[in-house]
């Protein structure tokens, strides 16, 4: 198989700087971008600052505020003054709060095709979208990359997902990517990328493709790609950036290491069940779920031919009295255009309420359902507890459906609003960059601003040679960064503020257990399969840390959370089933000879309780340096 005939094989290509393109293997690449949010992005500036480099060396940084828009307290308005000066000091550009969601701004405003772009927020790969090697990583990759530093990461195998057909009226993009959530579940795309190709893809727009890649994070790939072509150039010239647009597809001969065919044409309007989005089922089999509440936006579907949509359904019609409906645009620059063409006369009219350009509902950042209430979101995610609301039960559907069940007060298809209206794309956006802050020519001036929620970053010591420790928790398949560490309102804001926001670790599934790990100093947790699925959050590796987490014994992990684990000292353990049914809460593990077994084995020994076990260690050289000095920001400094 020849790598380079890929989309993501020439991209990598042209970016490698170490190591062989030979799946399996772990390279370095160059980076070109990098993405941040406020809510990750507090810890990466705080872990640039650390590393003493005095302007950010990739070809364009950019630092968004759109998570923790909320401003309850001081907190939040604290930090995105942090970022502001920040991005001012060392050469980032700034997008204020209300100029909207990272993943869509970047799409609209500096997403390049044959680009390579790593974002502190797991799904970046939205870019995926525009022809980029768009991917997700921990906010110290990125900090390292902002350094001029190299990403590493293990050369993934790559599929193609060849499309055909076109999606008939009723069905979205949305249903793309749940059709292969549904085929391929929430670890189908572990180890990959996901490429798309065939006929189909042509009849696919920019914002529809986005939303595609957008969640392939739900699949657990590195990313998701699909050509640059010349409706990739349609859209670039419709933003004024014709000239930012290159060709690139996979070449004839490619040859892949696993090809899916679905054909548009033969899908229906699907939902995501309670609580992942994997679990998904046809909407005609759920049209007796009545709802309380229907959120249309995110990062996923809230782009300008998602929001025209959603008003062309709700024009003349009413909300059903026992739902709200909250929709949130996706950007200014698409809340400008809904408001330019009458589109957000028609949504005010249905009685939908019509929310900042931000985050919001999908990060959990307002708009929690009520207490076993049923939610139906056009998010990306559906984890138990992330809506702010323990017991609510949210379904993840297009927009289309979503509106259908806004009116009629239960899931139903899409079909009972009649005919869909078409939307086409817009020769011209609305551009208006004034909200975003080019990084200023002299920055002797700028004066860093932290407030007192800011607080520094801990040094963790280098790796012990022997360790006694407790099991303080154990958990079962697929436990998500949500789970190890909430979101929301109450939670968000102290992301910049280690000591506080490692009381909340594990609040939801073992009340008081940060209590617990205080007591016991250090400690290990067992986990079943996909540990740490989910969000590119650091803070669920760094708090644990924090608290004396040493060890993770898991029979497999999500790839960003292993890395983060690995990069904030962590020795991340492979376990079997037999030893994952062995091993239980309060047991005591002793680990012996850990640095030179660390420097060199790949199979590790240590005893439970005085009977022997065994796992394994799957490092690269540069990951035992890691977990040898403690972390990364040791071994780089």
């Amino acid at each position: 198989m020849g790598y380079e005939d890929h989309i993501a094989g020439q991209i990598l290509a042209s970016h490698i700087e170490e190591g062989r393109l030979v799946p399996g293997e772990e390279i370095g690449i160059r980076i070109d971008q990098t993405l941040t949010q406020d809510a990750t992005g507090t810890m990466v500036y705080l872990e640039f600052i650390s590393m003493g480099i005095e302007k950010i060396k990739t070809e364009r940084s950019v630092s968004y505020v759109d998570h923790n828009t909320l401003q309850a307290a001081w907190e939040n308005a604290d930090d995105h003054q942090f970022l502001k000066t920040a991005a001012a000091k060392y050469g980032a550009y700034f997008s204020r709060p209300g100029n909207g969601i990272c993943h869509q701004v970047h799409l609209e405003r500096f997403g390049k095709p044959s680009k390579t772009l790593l974002g502190s927020d797991s799904h970046t790969p939205t870019g995926g979208g525009l022809g980029m090697l768009a991917m997700g990583a921990g906010g110290m990759d990125v900090a390292l990359s902002m350094a001029g530093g190299l990403f590493y990461m293990t050369v993934p195998r790559v599929t193609l997902v060849r499309l055909t057909g076109e999606l008939s009226p009723f069905v979205g993009a949305k249903d793309v990517i749940l059709s292969l959530l549904k085929q391929l579940g929430v670890k189908g795309g572990l180890g990959k990328i996901i490429e798309y190709g065939g006929p189909g893809v042509k009849s696919l727009t920019v914002p529809e493709r986005a939303t595609i890649t957008n969640m392939g994070a739900e699949l657990g790939a590195w990313t998701s790609v699909f050509p640059s072509d010349e409706i990739t150039r349609s859209f670039l010239a419709a933003q004024g950036r014709e000239t930012d647009w290159v060709e690139i597809e996979a070449r004839d001969n490619a040859r892949y290491d696993e090809e899916i065919e679905l054909d548009l044409s033969a899908l229906e309007p699907l939902a995501a069940c309670p609580s992942s989005p994997d679990n998904v089922k046809r909407i005609s089999s759920l049209e007796d779920v009545k709802v309380d509440q229907v959120a249309i936006g995110s990062c996923t579907n809230s782009s300008y031919r998602d929001m025209k949509l959603v008003a062309g359904l709700l024009k003349g019609r009413k909300v059903h009295p026992d739902v709200s409906l909250v929709i949130s645009p996706g950007s200014r620059q698409v809340l400008a255009m809904l408001a330019d063409d009458g589109s957000l006369s028609d949504m005010i009219d249905a009685g939908a309420r019509i929310l900042e350009v931000a985050c919001g509902p999908c990060i959990g950042m307002g708009q929690a359902p009520p207490s076993g209430g049923i939610s139906v979101r056009t998010f990306n995610r559906n984890f138990e507890g992330r809506s702010g609301t323990p017991d609510a039960k949210l379904y993840l559907t297009g927009p289309q459906a979503a509106v259908a069940t806004a009116i009629t007060g239960h899931i139903c298809h899409p079909s009972v609003l009649g005919d869909i209206p078409e939307v086409k794309e817009p020769d011209a956006f609305f551009v208006d960059d004034s909200m975003i802050i080019p990084p200023p020519a002299n920055t002797s001036d700028v004066v860093i601003r932290m407030g007192p929620n800011i607080k520094p970053l801990p040094k963790f010591p280098p790796l012990a040679d022997s360790m006694d420790i407790e099991v303080l928790l154990k958990v079962g398949n697929n436990i998500t960064t949500d789970d190890i560490l909430p979101g929301g309102a109450k939670v968000l804001p102290l992301r910049s503020n280690l000591p506080a926001i490692s009381e909340y670790v594990y609040a939801l599934l073992s009340p008081g257990f940060a209590k617990k790990a205080k007591q016991s100093g250090s400690f290990a947790i067992v986990g079943g399969e996909n540990y740490g699925q989910g969000s590119s959050r650091e803070h669920a590796a760094l708090a644990p840390r924090y608290l004396g987490l040493r060890v993770v014994l898991a029979m497999s992990f999500a790839r960003l959370h292993r890395a983060n684990l690995i990069n904030f000292g962590v020795l991340p353990i492979l376990i079997d089933s037999g030893t994952y049914e062995s091993v239980r809460e309060a047991d005591k593990i002793r680990f012996e000879n850990l640095v030179e077994t660390v420097s060199h084995a790949d199979e590790i020994a240590f005893t439970v309780n005085g009977v022997e076990y065994k796992g394994k260690i799957v490092l690269s050289e540069r990951e035992r340096d890691i977990i040898l000095k403690g972390g990364a920001l040791n071994l780089y400094q």
